[in-house]
Parts: structure tokens; C-alpha cells; sequence
């Protein structure tokens, strides 16, 4: 049976009071501003603009099959849409073709043309170095990654979203289309880094729902909170500084669901990690000790306190073998504490994830819900930062490739290309 007006405002008006009242104060720490989302200042020659990319094109040659052999790192195909992408989100006029100079928007000076950048030619050259001989993410060269409907910002020291945990967002729109009371309540995303579960989730909520995202990165909270502004979500979303379930403490026992993307690789098993991955994502959100499942335990067992009777939870892991223990522990350690659990496969056919409902009367009587379109994904305009960009127009739609992955987000990042379709490793 559906809730009335009045019961959905009673909800809203739970969670706003929870939103007023007072909150540790966070960490301020600046977050740098996306390529893309900066004013055009530089102005160069069409002909300075061609050498560089002819220069960073022989470099990008350089490179061969020799990052996919080491490490299954990207191959030069994939070095040049990085390459492309790089200068469309450099010119000033991004519908441009990369190649065709002459249909961007220029000024003449002195029968020059020049082309207006939103960077520096000398940093061009500078942070393509990066991406081949340092092996610089491409994600925190150009300061944003492309995701579900979602541009969001990302920067060193913050984990950049996998395409994969766009199933989370899936997962509880499938719960919430089984249970109007599960979208207007409260929701938590613990270790939100850059907030993009925490984002795709309000959208389902929409303006019934909230939610809380917590991290123990300053840096992380910091990129999270700009990406929740930048979306104008600041009055669903609140995000919160701590580890886990401490900055939840006045609200436990009353949230509706929990979702969190973990640290969950082994800790010997980091230094098998692409260079991208391995050198420069953030070790604290990847290295889930000795056995990868330091957090998700910690997860299982911080839930069932956290969580009102009925209330969903949805857990990633680093594959088959972690969901089955996941499984296992909750059926057996905790018994009675969880029912309805259950696995549930990435876009790879690699079991990722574990769900589940709290015992209580919410989750009395119902099936866990099938994912029927995991690639559903919004194509709607977004405004931000006086700009309006259309998320679909300027992204880059790839076809999947033989044998990969399908890919959902616009760009497919270099950890798209593995087979995990994150580029870290799967479990033993």
C-alpha cells in the first residue's frame, strides 16, 4: 500500500531535522576545478596547438602494447581517445572536432589564428608526460570522471568511480521501486569519496529520501561536497567527515539503507595493481588488509545496529570468493540478524556484490528484487557552475569492445578496459 502525502512529509521532515542539527565541523580543503569547468585564458596558434598534438601522438606511439603487457594497462588506441578527450575538454569551444582546428572558435591577431584553451600550452605538454611516463591516471589529468549520467570531479587522493558500482545505484532503485517506504527515508554512503553513489541515489530518493555520505579522507569529503553543490543536491545529500559509522552516531537505528564500495583488495595484492591504480589511487580506499575483508566485516557487523527493522543494505566486494564468505558470515555469525541475502553479478559476469534487508517488518513477506536494467542511466541536461552541458551530447558513447566489459559511463577509463572492469585485480 502506497504512503499518503502526509506520512512521505513526515519522513522528509525526520530527515531535515537530522540535517539541522549540529555536525563536526569538516576539514577545509580546497577541490581543484575540472578542465572542463575552467575559464578559457590561454590563447594559442592553431600551429602550436597542431605540434603539440602530433607530439604527444608520436609519444602515445612510443608506448605499443608495452602498459598491457606489464600490467594489462592501456594500449595506444586507448591512449589516443585519452589523447582526444584531453583536448576537447581543453578547447575552449568542446563540440570541436580535435582534429579540425579550423572549425574551433578562434580570434585573429595579426592574421594568427588563435584558439582559446582552458589550460596552458606548457601545462598541455606537462600533463600529458604525466599520463605515459608517470602513468598519471587520466581521470585526475583532466579532473573528472564520466559516470552513469554523472561528470563529477576527481582528484589524487580520491578514489575514481568504477563502472561497475553504478550497479549499486541500480540495486537500491530496484529496492525502492519494491517498497515506498525504503525511498523516503534515510539513507547512509559510507567511504563516499567522490560522492557518486551518494548522488545517484538521491536522484531515486528525489525529494522524499536523504541521504548522509561519510569519509575519513579530508581530501575525499572535500571532492564530494563540490560534486553534491555542483548537482545542487545540498539539500538531499550531507556529507560528513569520520570513519564508517562514527559520524552516524545520531542516527543509529534509523536509516532505511546502507550502501558502501569498501576497500577490499588484499594488501600483498596492491602492488599488482595497474600503475594507474597501484601508484596513485588513494591505498586507504583500496587495501582491505590481509585478506581484503577488514571492512566488510566491519560493515556487516556495524549494520545491523545502524539500520531500522527492514532497512536494505548493498556491500561491493572484490569478487566470488568474498561474497560467499560475506554470505556465510551473516548466516552464521550473525545469525537472525539479516534475511533475504543475496549475490549479485557485475557487468563482466563476476559476482560483485552482496544485498540484503535487516529483520523487521519492512522485510516481511517480499523477494530481494531482480536487476532488470543494469545500464539504466539518465541522459537529462545538467546545469552547474553557470553552464549548461548536456551530459549526453558531449560525452563519448564507445561500443563494447570483444570480450570486455559494456561500458556505461561516456569515457571508457583505463581500468574500463580490463575485464574486471576496474583494473583491480580479482580475487585469488
Amino acid at each position: 500500500m502506497k504512503l499518503g502525502l502526509s506520512r512521505a512529509c513526515l519522513y522528509s521532515s525526520c530527515c531535515a531535522s537530522i540535517f539541522s542539527s549540529s555536525m563536526p565541523s569538516l576539514t577545509t580543503i580546497k577541490p581543484k576545478i575540472p578542465l572542463f569547468l575552467r575559464q578559457p585564458a590561454y590563447s594559442v596558434t592553431s600551429s602550436d596547438l597542431q605540434k603539440w598534438h602530433g607530439w604527444a601522438k608520436n609519444l602515445v606511439s612510443s608506448v605499443g602494447s608495452s602498459f598491457v603487457e606489464s600490467d594489462n594497462g592501456p594500449d595506444s588506441t586507448l591512449l589516443c581517445r585519452e589523447l582526444n578527450w584531453l583536448l576537447e575538454d581543453s578547447l575552449e569551444n568542446r563540440s570541436s572536432s580535435c582534429f579540425a582546428f579550423s572549425a574551433c572558435k578562434y580570434d585573429t591577431i595579426d592574421g594568427i589564428e588563435n584558439i582559446m584553451l582552458r589550460i596552458s600550452l606548457d601545462d598541455l605538454y606537462q600533463l600529458w608526460k604525466q599520463r605515459i611516463e608517470e602513468r598519471r591516471p587520466f581521470q585526475y589529468i583532466v579532473g573528472c570522471e564520466h559516470w552513469r549520467d554523472l561528470v563529477l570531479s576527481v582528484q589524487e587522493g580520491v578514489l575514481i568511480p568504477r563502472p561497475e558500482t553504478e550497479l549499486i545505484v541500480d540495486l537500491v532503485s530496484d529496492a525502492v521501486s519494491s517498497n515506498e517506504e525504503l525511498g523516503q527515508g534515510l539513507w547512509a554512503d559510507l567511504g563516499t569519496g567522490s560522492g557518486a553513489v551518494a548522488i545517484g541515489i538521491s536522484k531515486i530518493l528525489r525529494i522524499y529520501g536523504r541521504v548522509i555520505a561519510t569519509d575519513l579522507s579530508p581530501v575525499a569529503v572535500s571532492v564530494a561536497m563540490f560534486n553534491v553543490q555542483r548537482y545542487g543536491l545540498q539539500h538531499v545529500i550531507e556529507v560528513r567527515q569520520g570513519s564508517w559509522f562514527e559520524p552516524l552516531e545520531d542516527v543509529e537505528g534509523q536509516l532505511v539503507g546502507i550502501v558502501s564500495n569498501p576497500p577490499y583488495i588484499p594488501s600483498d595484492n596492491i602492488s599488482g595493481l595497474q600503475a594507474e591504480v597501484g601508484r596513485h589511487e588513494p591505498r586507504l580506499a583500496l587495501d582491505g588488509g590481509a585478506s581484503g575483508m577488514d571492512y566488510l566485516l566491519h560493515l556487516c557487523n556495524g549494520a545491523a545496529a545502524i539500520l531500522k527493522p527492514g532497512g536494505f543494505f548493498a556491500f561491493e566486494t572484490n569478487g566470488e570468493k568474498q561474497c560467499k564468505f560475506l554470505v556465510d558470515y551473516m548466516q552464521n555469525q550473525i545469525a537472525g540478524s539479516f534475511c533475504n541475502l543475496n549475490i549479485v553479478s557485475d557487468f563482466a559476469g563476476i559476482q560483485r556484490f552482496v544485498t540484503g534487508f535487516l529483520q523487521g517488518p519492512l522485510s516481511l513477506e517480499r523477494k530481494c528484487p531482480e536487476l532488470k536494467s543494469p545500464a539504466r542511466s539518465l541522459t537529462e541536461p545538467q546545469t552547474f557552475a553557470g553552464q549548461n552541458f548536456d551530459i549526453e551530447g558531449g560525452g563519448h558513447p564507445e561500443g563494447p569492445e570483444q570480450g570486455k566489459v559494456t561500458f556505461h559511463g561516456n569515457r571508457v577509463s583505463p581500468r574500463r578496459k580490463s575485464v574486471e572492469g576496474h583494473g583491480l585485480s580479482k580475487e585469488p
